[in-house]
């Protein structure tokens, strides 16, 4: 049973912060997520989230980068989640802080993902 992670992973703090995110939920939950770049092809993206039991949007701003390539596929996310709609401001090339990893990262679990 996997969750799949497709993230924007713009240049932006907020892409950056989606990139940091995704790799925190691999860290803590082995296995049980699959990531993925929206800048995959469209026939890639469907290969790699093959059979997951739920896909999860990460986008880091109202742009919607993922959510674009994702609905491209003629795929539909079950939980879209935007960094910037949970209160972190974009801020161009500025770094990504700890808490904002943290607040993506438990937007995910709490939304994004059926807690056992």
């Amino acid at each position: 049973m996997t969750h799949a992670l497709v993230t924007c992973s713009g240049i932006s703090n907020t892409g950056k912060l989606t990139t940091q995110a995704a790799l925190t939920l691999l860290q803590r939950r082995p296995g049980y997520y699959v990531w993925m770049h929206a800048r995959q092809s469209t026939a890639t993206l469907e290969k790699d989230i093959g059979d997951a039991e739920q896909v999860i949007v990460i986008d880091g701003c109202t742009d919607c980068c993922a959510m674009k390539k994702l609905l491209s596929s003629r795929m539909a996310p079950d939980c879209h989640i935007i960094a910037t709609d949970l209160g972190i401001v974009k801020n161009g090339m500025g770094e990504v802080q700890y808490d904002e990893i943290e607040k993506v990262v438990r937007a995910v679990m709490n939304n994004g993902s059926k807690q056992e």
